[in-house]
């Protein structure tokens, strides 16, 4: 005959988790073999005890609902198949409150500007951090954890199963503490009896030079708290670098374009230019052409990994005054009739030239 486990510990059918975790401490307290001798009352408490592990799981006690068998599922040879190849293989005694908080990853931007040489920057985080009222032991000031009167402290719950080989003992995580050994009475009402507060935390971070985005610096134990002040996790810090609006980078290399006017790049002229990191003296020589590069050694990224720093390197744009006036027009002409220049003529383009002529009118 199939035994009722609501009946078995005296619960209505739409009887919350609590209540039935209520009744069963009642009758477990009831019913132990170490406090009731009588005839029977093992029995009851090992029925008690299975009625209370199927209905205080969710799955189980939904298939029990359905119409499931009496043992939610598996019957006494789950016991055993347990306790070669599950629970009854586990580590005995109580498990630990304290468990490693989770790892955190945050994405932190940075200035090109700050990643030249590197620098310190202070980043707050929203976290779990020790509960400051019950220093992590999850109880309210003044009390502590009572040794579980179920399991005696143990964590654990032993059953014997009769079977075709003949009787066997099976240990499950006691149901009334979890398998902690020890119920909260009087839980920290800071915390709520987790050891743990959500709360805005700062951190100082060393950003070296060069980094990259998509780069990430690894903290030890700088993530969260665990629950009842637990290890803490780690933390992730993931970088992405801004755009400059003027400068660019390629590798270690900083990248910009200088504008030269036409008069300028025939004559020459020397001009101070304010990079990154500071002034720069810029000298144009006569003549210098289109797409000319002006390098300027170690005024790049500081090296992540190496010594050093990368180049500065300048694209000459010279730019054509479209304009003019009368007497620009006429000193042009003179100009054009002195030199006698050779007609405008084709020629093929360099890689570098239609590569780029590619990309601007057909996309990269």
């Amino acid at each position: 005959m199939a035994v009722d486990h609501y009946e078995v510990l005296g619960v209505s059918r739409d009887a919350s988790d609590e209540d039935i975790r209520r009744a069963y401490r009642k009758l477990a307290r009831k019913l132990h073999p170490d406090v009731n001798q009588e005839d029977g009352a093992e029995d009851q408490f090992k029925l008690v005890t299975h009625a209370y592990e199927v209905l205080s799981d969710p799955e189980q006690r939904s298939r029990y609902d359905r119409g499931g068998d009496s043992f939610g599922g598996f019957g006494p040879f789950g016991d055993i198949f347990e306790t070669f190849f599950g629970q009854g293989a586990q580590q005995r005694g109580p498990r630990s409150r304290k468990e490693r908080g989770q790892d955190a990853l945050i994405r932190v931007e940075v200035d090109l500007s700050e990643v030249l040489f590197g620098t310190t920057k202070t980043i707050e985080l929203e976290t779990a951090v020790l509960c400051e009222a019950c220093e992590g032991s999850c109880c309210a000031p003044g009390t502590e954890p009572q040794v579980c009167d179920i399991c005696r402290g143990t964590g654990q719950i032993q059953r014997t199963v009769r079977s075709m080989l003949g009787n066997m003992i099976t240990q499950s995580p006691c149901g009334s503490c979890r398998g902690f050994g020890s119920v909260i009475a009087n839980p920290c009402p800071t915390c709520v009896g987790q050891g743990r507060v959500r709360a805005t935390r700062a951190i100082e971070v060393e950003v070296p030079g060069g980094i990259e985005t998509g780069q990430r610096i690894h903290l030890p134990g700088s993530g969260e708290v665990g629950h009842g002040g637990g290890q803490s996790g780690d933390l992730y810090l993931e970088f992405t670098v801004t755009q400059h609006p003027i400068f660019q980078r390629v590798g270690d290399d900083l990248v910009a374009t200088v504008d030269v006017d036409m008069s300028d790049a025939i004559l020459g002229t020397t001009v101070t230019l304010e990079a990154i990191d500071g002034p720069v003296d810029v000298e144009i020589r006569p003549g210098v052409q289109n797409d000319d590069v002006l390098t300027f050694k170690s005024r790049g990224v500081t090296k992540l990994r190496g010594a050093g720093r990368g180049d500065l390197a300048l694209h000459v744009h010279i730019t054509t005054p479209t304009k003019l006036g009368q007497k620009e027009n006429d000193l042009i002409r003179a100009l054009r009739e002195l030199r006698k220049p050779d007609a405008p003529a084709l020629r093929g383009l360099g890689p570098k030239k239609f590569q780029r002529l590619r990309d601007r009118f057909f996309g990269a």
